[in-house]
């Protein structure tokens, strides 16, 4: 199954646009958990097993991983989802973008060593630099389009010599001449309603992942009407902190189920409103 069937079913069986980040800061962990040498691992999998039953995708962040030589337990978790909650796609938020050999690697390490399903890619080095991932014809590669950090608007709200700005760019050739597999996706920000109808008017039903509710302080309602599709999908829509940092004992896993519940119904009472 591709990755984008994967995640129409997700969006369909469970109702729900929601993609939990995962973003396991060690300082910010359950003291209980301080001190044991699988505490990232044993975090992620209980937020994951938590949360499962109101999400349609999992997002780990690998520098949060990496950073702590945790790589070996990013496996173990991919492989606890794929085996435990099948049917949830896995998006490896890794940001890659780098010359066609080099590629190829970060494919191989997204796809062959993790076992992604997906994987976050720049394309400020053309396309070259992400038919690597287009190579592994039922994995999904998500572009980078219109970032809801704040100095995305440097490069990519700048226009080109026929007025168009660069985030519009790079969507048309990601909906077009870039898209071999059929597999690709746009990351835009729910900070940015404006540029996700933009959006979503260029590439059709392709899917967005929206980072940027929750934390962030991107608007709910806003985002899911510029984003939507007419079916009322379309769209995986990231909180992280908001999520797994409900909670600081014991029971956080509850608190981060009831904080994914919330979130997921939040996104829900818009899906269908008029736009």
């Amino acid at each position: 199954m591709t990755f984008i069937d994967q995640l129409r079913a997700a969006w369909h069986d469970r109702d729900s646009l929601l993609c939990v980040g995962l973003d396991p800061e060690p300082s910010r962990l359950p003291a209980h958990l301080r001190g044991n040498p699988d505490a990232i691992f044993e975090f992620c999998r209980t937020i994951v097993d938590a949360t499962a039953p109101y999400a349609c995708a999992f997002k780990p962040q690998i520098a949060y991983f990496s950073a702590q030589r945790a790589e070996i337990q990013l496996e173990r978790l991919i492989a606890h989802i794929h085996e435990r909650h099948p049917g949830l796609p896995v998006v490896l938020d890794a940001k890659r973008g780098d010359i066609g050999s080099t590629a190829e690697q970060y494919a191989k390490e997204a796809f062959e060593r993790y076992q992604a399903d997906a994987v976050t890619v720049n394309p400020y080095m053309g396309f070259d630099s992400i038919a690597p991932y287009l190579g592994y014809e039922n994995k999904g590669v998500i572009v980078l389009c219109r970032t809801s950090n704040p100095g995305g608007s440097d490069l990519q709200f700048l226009r080109t010599a026929d007025g168009q700005p660069l985030y519009e760019v790079v969507a048309r050739l990601a909906a077009g001449p870039w898209n071999t597999s059929g597999q690709i996706g746009l990351v835009v920000g729910a900070t940015f309603p404006n540029e996700i109808a933009a959006v979503r008017a260029i590439v059709g039903d392709m899917p967005l992942l929206i980072p940027g509710v929750g934390a962030q302080g991107g608007d709910v309602a806003a985002t899911v009407k510029a984003g939507r599709t007419a079916d009322g999908s379309g769209m995986m829509i990231n909180s992280s902190r908001a999520i797994i940092y409900a909670g600081s004992g014991v029971d956080f896993g509850q608190a981060a189920a009831q904080a994914a519940c919330q979130t997921r119904d939040a996104i829900n009472e818009h899906r269908s409103a008029p736009r």
